[in-house]
């Protein structure tokens, strides 16, 4: 499992999925603040195909369609922790990656 310490480090990964992953997109099915625990939940749909090069094995053309959800606390108006909820094994298997 990929662990990273950062935001940035993580929006870094996901910029270079993008390369394997070319036509992925998502499509944010709801948000909701939670004022009096001050966090944000996004939930959306990743979808894209594996088509490009640099990922675990060749290119599989094969296509993926994952829920997520993104909890963000907050501390003032910076992200203090996010936690990415969502099943990587199963997309993993989508792919054809494991």
């Amino acid at each position: 499992m990929l662990e990273f310490k950062t935001l940035a480090q993580y929006t870094d990964w996901m910029k270079g999925m993008l390369t394997v992953l070319p036509d992925a997109r998502y499509e944010v099915k709801s948000f909701a603040t939670d004022s009096s625990r001050n966090n944000v939940a996004a939930y959306g749909i990743f979808f894209g195909t594996h088509t490009g090069q640099g990922g675990p094995v060749p290119p599989t053309g094969r296509k993926f369609r994952t829920d997520y959800v993104y909890i963000m606390q907050f501390d003032g108006d910076k992200i203090a922790h996010m936690t990415k909820v969502w099943n990587a094994g199963l997309t993993l298997k989508e792919l054809g990656w494991a």
